[in-house]
C-alpha cells in the first residue's frame, strides 16, 4: 500500500513537471516572440527616424516599446517562478524515490523473514509429527507391557499363559 501510494505521488508529481516544463516552453516561445516584435518595432523606428518623420509616431511607438519591455519583464518573471518550480518538483521527485527504493527494501526484507519464519514453521510440524509417532509407539509398548503385567499378576501359579494378549475387558470380566 505504501508502495502505491509512493509511486502514485511520484505520478502526480512527474505529471506537474511536466505540465510545469511545457508552460515553460510556452513561455519561452511567447517571450522570443515578443523580443522579435521588440526588434521589429525597433528597425522601424529607427528606419523612421531617418527620414525624420517621428513626431506623434514616435510617442505611439515608445508607447508600445514600453508595454513590450513590460510585458518581457513579466515574462521573465513568470519563467523565473516556472524554473523555481520545476526544481522543487524535481527536489520532491528524488525524495519520493529514495522513499520507494527504502519502502521496496524493507518489504523485501520483511518477505525474506516471513519465508523464514514459514520454513522453521514447517519444520516444527515435522518434529511434532515424529514426536507424535513415537509417543503412539510408546503408548502401544506400555500397553503391552501392562497387559503383560496383569496377565502374570492375576494368572494362577502353574497356568499356561495364553496365545493371544489379554485386554483390560477380558481381565475384567474374568475378575467379576
Amino acid at each position: 500500500g505504501t508502495i502505491s501510494s509512493l509511486q502514485r505521488q511520484l505520478e502526480i508529481q512527474e505529471s506537474q513537471l511536466r505540465r510545469v516544463k511545457s508552460e515553460k516552453e510556452t513561455l519561452q516561445k511567447q517571450l522570443r516572440e515578443r523580443e522579435h516584435q521588440l526588434q521589429a518595432m525597433s528597425a522601424k523606428f529607427c528606419s523612421l527616424t531617418e527620414e525624420g518623420e517621428h513626431g506623434g509616431l514616435m510617442a505611439a511607438i515608445e508607447k508600445e516599446n514600453c508595454s513590450l519591455q513590460q510585458i518581457v519583464i513579466e515574462q521573465e518573471s513568470s519563467l523565473a517562478e516556472q524554473k523555481q518550480q520545476i526544481s522543487e518538483l524535481q527536489g520532491t521527485l528524488s525524495q519520493l524515490q529514495a522513499e520507494l527504493l527504502a519502502s521496496r527494501h524493507h518489504s523485501q526484507k520483511q518477505q525474506r523473514a516471513q519465508a523464514e519464519m514459514e520454513s522453521r514453521a514447517e519444520m516444527l510440524q515435522h518434529r511434532e509429527l515424529q514426536a507424535r509417532v513415537a509417543l503412539k509407539a510408546l503408548t502401544i509398548r506400555f500397553e503391552r507391557y501392562r497387559n503383560q503385567l496383569i496377565q502374570a499378576a492375576f494368572s494362577p501359579a502353574g497356568s499356561q499363559a495364553p496365545q493371544a494378549e489379554l485386554t483390560d475387558e477380558e481381565v475384567l470380566k474374568a475378575m467379576q
